[in-house]
């Protein structure tokens, strides 16, 4: 099953930026670009270090610690170190607030 859930205000996710999110014991990564939001795993795939410290450059994620980079929209590996792909997930912007779409379990 999946839902909507509300991760934070619009205005909290500066443009070409990248802000972290938890739920449930889950890190995600929200990111805005261009007018558009984009959520992500909050952690890289190659060594499993925060996004949210790293450096966001048009649709492009680069992680702070081996500077492994991921397009957003995808998950995308793009090169070495990393070469796992990055969990993506839908996000939408609706009335001046960030939504992510999960799964989750019924209860």
């Amino acid at each position: 099953m999946s839902r909507w859930i509300d991760a934070c205000a619009l205005d909290d996710i500066d443009d070409e930026d990248v802000r972290p999110f938890e739920h449930q014991g889950h890190a995600y990564a929200l990111y805005r670009v261009d007018g558009q939001v984009y959520a992500t795993d909050g952690l890289c795939t190659h060594e499993r270090v925060a996004l949210c410290d790293g450096l966001v450059m048009d649709h492009v994620i680069e992680c702070p610690k081996h500077n492994g980079r991921f397009d957003i929209r995808t998950g995308r590996a793009l090169g070495a170190p990393v070469c796992v792909n990055l969990r993506t997930y839908p996000a939408k912007a609706d009335g001046g607030r960030v939504f992510i779409q999960i799964h989750t379990e019924p209860a």
